[in-house]
């Protein structure tokens, strides 16, 4: 399983690092408003990943007045096994101020 893995990480590599590149790219600045479309633009870059991976009953949840919208997915096609949860922040902060990173 684990050469399985690797292989198929080693034959999509660049594939992975383009996605992440291009995700990375999208200034998802939760604290500034000017950056609401790009919130949205993140959320749906990661739903699309979502779906892409397989992932079933992928949906954004728009969340209240100012709040991010949250992206789910699940799939649920191993009975018996155990359930795993991923939490992860699409969103990021401002580099503001400047001075005080080391």
């Amino acid at each position: 399983m684990a050469t399985t893995t690797f292989d198929y990480y080693q034959a999509n590599r660049e594939r992975f690092l383009e996605g992440l590149k291009t995700f990375l790219k999208i200034p998802s600045i939760s604290t500034l408003p000017a950056h609401k479309a790009d919130i949205r633009g993140a959320a749906a870059f990661v739903a699309n990943e979502l779906r892409e991976m397989g992932m079933r009953s992928v949906e954004i949840i728009e969340g209240k007045e100012n709040q991010n919208p949250l992206v789910y997915g699940e799939w649920l096609e191993a009975p018996g096994k155990p359930t795993l949860l991923l939490y992860g922040h699409y969103d990021v902060q401002p580099p503001d101020p400047l001075e005080e990173w080391k």
